[in-house]
């Protein structure tokens, strides 16, 4: 025994049901933990099976395919002298649980289940798990056969308790059992439980890192103790990102931090800490008079030591000091989490690329933006020599240069065999500006680049209605009503969107690809055009993926302003300062189409009606009550009323676009993603004769009254 102990905890970018996968990369980062001399390893939540494979988690054959994979690790002999906290879902007496399963030596120690499920936003954990409803109670977990063999015992103790070693006491919480009120490692820390293991499936969110750190700090800040968090990374087969950032905390101190997007799909994060350190800040007597009440855990006694004592003598092995949290800035994290996610999901769909359609406005250039992001990223691991990078990129970009060996020399050169784009112009409707500007970034990221007018196509389907029903629409600029205007941009917009996927199926076979291939068509809708409803459906909204559907444009602005600078890309700044528009109007002297100007409002507008409907869970009363006083110095009680009526009745009469959104990376907390984020109806009663919108007109003849008395006195 010894009072120096290292310690392992670990972020793995596991994949939903990739069973073997997974548990090769679990192997993989128990290697490397007792590499490093740990003899605890921690590991993310549910990293067996997968953390995402939602109603797959109510099939049998997860928690078989899930048990036999734990039996493959229980059988070799190399993850020996180590604690292993690995994370799995188990069934037991006809309940499904989110398990905890510690080992050692190739015997099972505990089966720890969930007590407190994440269900809500994007987790629906009460739909296929259960929680466990025994606190500090045990009970027999009865082992199949296969395991009860290797366990040389048949029943293992499943339920809530703590393990005791010879030299430190370790209890278990999983994710959401961080942030609940009665956290378990209260009470476990009032035990004097030392260290404490939190398994995690927590997602990237916009600004969200530092909210959540600070609740890991605080789970040993008031009682002292070390805390091991652990979690997924990487893209498991849905719209999240898990964001790893997997980390040591001693005493509300950070003591090693590991990345929060990476392309390594095995990170470990090691630390050596004192246990004496966590006797030494219990010593109050407020700590000690609660621990005296505090509820008792089972201790599971466990024949082993954390601790050496020889090398508490070895000058050369010391406790790790405490450091600052590493935070991105959003730039970065926009730069970064989308970018890792479409890596993930490229390699792992086995596609030959992704094709954007570049229209020379922002929303498609930050699409294209991610990609090139991306290719720096994996660019960079190359020069780093991570293997399963470059044997991803082998098997992508090879067979566009006939060698199976192909490695890019540069970010722009791997570029041009991943990214595909395209401008798909009209002849009256599409300015030289944004042809120029699609046709120049294209060059500048090294995208291999199509330019196209959609003309005869538009004009062919035209003709077909005005042949069937002897009625020919026409623009607005041309003297069309507001139907008709609205009727030929649609045209246009959904006939890019066949073209698009023509393209994206067939270029691999123009550039002579071996083998052929398809390419992933990637959406340009950002979050705020989606709440608002202001899109075709069906159109180039509709892809197979969407790295920006949850982000706002205001933020897609600071992204691109970022990138120019820190990517060496100044033709960026030209999209900053190009007015939004939609191009799908024939252009005249005194009139170009302007996408604020069409929905009546403006982006940072949207973001606040976003924000307010969904995070502070506001009906457009409250939401009016609210805007009232925030936009005061801009505007009158009487056009707040307004913005706020204009955006509920578009939002209301667009929602059923939001069901057929293309599945969209998962960045901002207002997403409207009709899928699993925001459920709500896509057939609503007019707002216009709403009773919420009643209320507002009477707060409106109020405010305005009480505005004339006051100037009249």
């Amino acid at each position: 025994m010894g009072r120096l102990m290292h310690v392992a905890t670990c972020a793995l970018n596991q994949w939903a049901l990739d069973f073997t996968g997974n548990k090769d990369r679990i192997v993989e980062s128990i290697r490397l933990a007792k590499s490093k001399g740990a003899k605890l390893r921690v590991g993310p939540e549910l990293e067996i099976s997968g953390y995402g494979c939602l109603d797959h988690f109510l099939e049998g054959e997860v928690y078989e395919n899930s048990m036999a994979m734990l039996q493959q690790i229980l059988e070799d002999e190399s993850l020996r002298d180590i604690i292993i906290d690995l994370g799995m879902p188990v069934f037991h007496r006809g309940n499904r649980y989110n398990c905890r399963v510690v080992i050692l030596n190739s015997k099972i120690l505990m089966i720890r289940p969930k007590m407190h499920l994440a269900n809500d936003g994007n987790y629906r954990e009460m739909r296929y798990f259960i929680p466990w409803r025994k606190p500090l109670k045990t009970e027999d977990f009865v082992l199949p056969d296969a395991i009860a063999t290797i366990q040389g015992a048949r029943k293992v103790p499943i339920g809530d308790a703590v393990l005791s070693t010879h030299d430190a006491c370790i209890g278990v919480e999983s994710c959401e059992e961080l942030f609940v009120p009665e956290s378990p490692h209260i009470n476990m820390g009032l035990n004097g439980v030392d260290i404490i293991s939190n398994s995690s499936g927590s997602h990237h969110e916009l600004r969200k890192l530092e909210t959540r750190i600070a609740l890991i700090l605080e789970a040993t800040r008031k009682n002292g103790g070390v805390y091991l968090y652990s979690n997924q990374k990487g893209c498991d087969g849905d719209r999240l990102y898990y964001d790893g950032c997997a980390m040591v905390i001693v005493n509300g101190e950070i003591v090693n931090q590991g990345s929060q997007f990476s392309l390594t799909d095995v990170e470990v994060v090691t630390a050596i800490v004192d246990i004496e350190e966590v006797n030494s800040y219990r010593t109050s007597p407020s700590r000690g008079a609660q621990s005296q009440s505090a509820p008792e855990y089972t201790r599971i006694e466990v024949d082993f030591s954390l601790g050496q004592g020889e090398t508490d003598l070895d000058l050369d092995i010391y406790p790790n000091k405490s450091r600052p949290l590493r935070v991105h800035t959003p730039e970065e994290e926009i730069a970064l989490g989308p970018a890792c996610w479409l890596w993930d999901y490229l390699r792992r769909s086995k596609s030959a690329g992704f094709f954007i359609p570049l229209s020379g406005g922002i929303d498609s250039c930050s699409t294209a933006t991610l990609v090139f992001s991306m290719c720096r990223l994996v660019f960079a691991a190359i020069k780093d020599e991570n293997k399963q990078v470059i044997a991803d990129v082998k098997r992508i970009c090879g067979p566009y240069h006939q060698d199976s060996d192909w490695l890019p020399s540069s970010a722009q050169d791997l570029c041009n065999s991943i990214l595909h784009t395209a401008y798909m112009g009209m002849a009256s409707q599409s300015s030289q500006e944004t042809r120029s500007r699609a046709e120049r970034l294209a060059k500048d990221i090294g995208a291999y680049h199509t330019d196209l007018n959609i003309d005869p196509a538009f004009d062919a389907q035209r003709q077909i209605f005005s042949q069937a029903t002897g009625f020919d629409p026409k623009f607005k600029v041309h003297g069309g009503t507001q139907t008709e205007n609205l009727a030929l941009q649609n045209i246009q917009a959904r006939q890019r969107m066949v073209t698009a996927y023509m393209l994206a199926q067939l270029l691999p076979t123009v550039r002579n690809r071996t083998g052929g291939g398809g390419l992933l068509v990637l959406g340009s809708g950002n979050v705020d055009e989606c709440l608002r409803g202001y899109l075709t459906k069906y159109d180039c909204s509709s892809a197979d993926i969407n790295p920006i559907g949850s982000i706002s444009k205001t933020d897609l602005k600071r992204f691109v302003c970022w990138a120019a600078q820190s990517f060496s890309l100044p033709i960026l700044d030209e999209f900053v300062d190009a007015t939004p528009t939609a191009e799908l109007e024939p252009i005249t002297a005194d009139y170009v189409q302007s996408d604020e100007a069409d929905m009546g409002m403006t982006y940072a507008e949207l973001s606040d009606f976003g924000r307010l409907r969904k995070e502070k869970k506001a009906g457009p009363y409250t939401m009016f009550c609210r805007l009232v006083h925030d936009w005061k110095d801009r505007a009158s009680p009487r056009e707040v009323a307004d913005k706020v009526k204009r955006f509920h009745h578009f939002y209301a009469i667009n929602r059923h676009k939001m069901t057929t959104m293309t599945p969209a990376y998962h960045a901002e907390a207002y997403s409207p993603d009709d899928n699993r984020f925001d459920l709500r109806p896509f057939l609503y009663p007019s707002f216009w004769e709403s009773y919420s919108f009643k209320k507002i007109d009477e707060r409106v003849a109020l405010l305005e009254k009480r505005a004339k008395e006051a100037e009249q006195k």
